[in-house]
């Protein structure tokens, strides 16, 4: 039988965090939900540790899109979720994912809440989740979820190496808007801490314009600090 939602996770080099995040994920295994770990080339012990919490974890093509599109070819499930490592779902996302999909809307996104006390990530994620409501596009920080027929017939993640959920939205929203759901998950500020937060924002905007305007994902990731897995 299939399950009614399958959660994916890409990974890369999380152990210090992998046991905890996934630890967090067992309540949606106890209510039907499979979870898939599908591992980038880690260099320390995060897929041996991811084995012992997710139904399937297993090595695959490095690249966040590539390592997505494995995940969700393991695990056929009535509904597909995309959740990043250091990104923590609320307590009834499985039910909340149901009722949205088996209504009017065939993908989606939670807003999301970055997890830090400093005044300017709070309107970094106000402005992230507005701006999402706008233009229906959607971010990896905010899980997406999508019908798993829906994600077939587009052809799954573009296999790019940055701004991959932006390039699914596109496919996307030409079969429908987003639900946006108000609840949130809550991801990690390691990323604007460890760079600086004004330094981490005007990166984003930089390399979102220049994918707007046609630059090459690989040259835009290897600027985001993308590392290709050594032969």
């Amino acid at each position: 039988m299939r399950p009614p939602l399958c959660i994916v996770v890409p990974v890369l080099n999380e152990a210090e965090i992998i046991a905890p995040r996934l630890s967090e994920l067992q309540r949606f295994r106890q209510r039907g939900a499979r979870l898939v770990v599908v591992d980038g080339g880690s260099e320390d012990d995060t897929l041996a540790i991811a084995r012992t919490y997710a139904d399937m974890a297993f090595l695959g093509p490095r690249g966040r899109a590539a390592q997505m599109n494995a995940g969700a070819a393991a695990c056929p499930a009535d509904v597909l979720l995309f959740l990043h490592a250091d990104t923590v779902l609320p307590e009834c996302a499985d039910a909340l994912v149901r009722r949205a999909t088996l209504g009017p809307f065939a993908w989606g996104r939670f807003d999301a809440h970055i997890d830090s006390a400093r005044p300017l990530l709070h309107v970094v994620e106000a402005m992230m989740n507005r701006r999402s409501r706008w233009t229906g596009i959607a971010t990896g920080d905010q899980a997406m979820f999508v019908r798993h027929d829906l994600f077939r017939s587009v052809g799954g993640f573009p296999e790019i190496a940055l701004m991959e959920d932006i390039a699914l939205s596109r496919l996307l929203k030409r079969h429908g808007p987003p639900a946006c759901l108000s609840e949130r998950v809550t991801t990690s500020a390691r990323r604007w801490e460890r760079h600086g937060i004004w330094r981490t924002i005007l990166l984003m905007w930089r390399l979102r314009a220049a994918y707007f305007l046609g630059a090459d994902p690989t040259r835009l990731a290897m600027r985001y600090g993308y590392l290709p897995r050594r032969p």
